[in-house]
């Protein structure tokens, strides 16, 4: 099977892009149903790559291999999943996030380790996997079988209820895959401290391993500051200031079971519960009701959920994200530090820091920017595939 795209549709593959989108395509060859390998050939017949079919998603089909003797089956596959796991052993990655029962790190990360929509986090010895699109659904087993066979872990937890599932045409599913079920909460470690994380329940595959070395930071730069953390979900930058000596730590989010596992973190770890405040509101609110009560910080975190998945929905983004910023910043006492995030794969880099900019002149706020955040090198990007840079921060010091 086999389709052939457009005159001047091939240039995006040529450059390695690993997306085939369905306006791309101009004819089709073959029955091919979702899940099936189908070759991507030039509008001339010159073959580009080997894809797996989505027939439902706007992205009809994501790239295998480049390579025209790879032909995707399981001895690439396992391939991939050596390769990925090797690219952590290299950089020190599995070693350096605590002792080998408690480290947490991600192992497999989508496009970015060639195995498109297949998102794999490791919590001691469990492993916790996403099936993101209908390529991986095909080879789900024995992708499963091959994780367990290379990192020894005890069971494979799936959480593959992201909405992106539903754009693939597949049911949201979760639940065992491999062993028997995870504990719930379980404890990681990383850099020294102790981490309640509920596999099952929790967002995501639990914990946001993407922002482990930005903790790291916010612990570096947190003596003696009164800090205030906005969507703090299970209190990661939280405990992070307090173990840099914050001064006092107030934590807002909506949930309050993540709010307890962020309590119950804190009571493990030895620290003060009078330093600490939680606080269960929308963000949005209680940064206008801080305000108005007159409160104010040293440093502010906002690490907001994904508020743009995709370009479409940049316009609204932009109007949350430069409401919570404005209003962080008018909190901020002269010298105080803004920590702010986007995980939106719709808004670049450069378009956040504009949002961000517009946030400080509305706010009549005078910021040097110091610092930009990134994703840990665990969540490696492709130069070809900039959309897997989706985490970026700015570190900001009102003047």
């Amino acid at each position: 099977m086999k389709i052939h795209l457009k005159a001047g549709r091939e240039r995006s593959l040529l450059r390695r892009h690993p997306w085939v989108f369905s306006g791309a395509i101009d004819k089709i060859y073959g029955s091919p149903v979702s899940g099936d390998t189908v070759q991507v050939r030039a509008s001339d017949g010159r073959f580009l790559a080997w894809a797996a079919w989505s027939p439902q998603s706007q992205i009809r089909a994501r790239v295998w291999s480049f390579e025209e003797p790879d032909l995707p089956g399981s001895e690439l596959l396992r391939g991939r999943i050596e390769q990925a796991l090797a690219l952590r052993r290299a950089l020190g990655l599995q070693e350096a996030t605590g002792h080998d029962s408690t480290r947490a790190l991600r192992l497999v990360h989508g496009e970015a380790d060639r195995l498109p929509g297949f998102i794999v986090d490791r919590y001691g010895d469990t492993l916790v996997a996403q099936v993101l699109s209908a390529g991986i659904e095909r080879w789900r087993d024995l992708l499963a079988d091959t994780l367990l066979e290379q990192t020894g872990c005890a069971r494979i937890y799936e959480r593959s209820d992201a909405d992106v599932r539903e754009l693939e045409g597949l049911p949201a599913r979760t639940g065992a895959m491999r062993g028997d079920a995870p504990a719930v909460p379980l404890e990681i470690v990383e850099h020294g401290l102790r981490y309640a994380v509920d596999v099952v329940g929790g967002q995501k595959t639990g914990f946001y391993l993407d922002q482990r070395d930005n903790r790291r930071r916010i612990r570096e730069l947190a003596a003696g500051r009164d800090v205030l953390n906005c969507f703090c979900y299970t209190g990661g930058f939280s405990l992070a200031a307090l173990a840099g000596g914050a001064q006092s730590v107030a934590s807002v989010d909506s949930s309050g079971p993540a709010l307890a596992l962020a309590r119950r973190s804190v009571q493990t770890n030895g620290f003060d519960a009078l330093r600490t405040e939680w606080i269960e509101a929308d963000v949005f609110r209680y940064l206008r009701d801080a305000r108005s009560q007159g409160r104010s910080f040293d440093l502010v975190v906002l690490d907001p959920p994904k508020f743009a998945p995709t370009e479409k929905h940049a316009p609204a983004a932009a109007r949350a994200y430069k409401d919570i910023n404005l209003n962080a910043l008018k909190l901020l006492r002269p010298g105080g530090l803004l920590a702010t995030f986007s995980c939106s794969g719709g808004v670049s880099a450069d378009l956040f820091q504009k949002i961000v900019a517009g946030a400080a002149a509305d706010a009549a706020a005078s910021a040097t920017l110091l610092e930009r955040f990134h994703a840990a090198p665990d969540h490696p990007v492709l130069l070809e595939f900039p959309e897997g840079e989706y985490l970026k921060g700015l570190l900001l010091r009102r003047n």
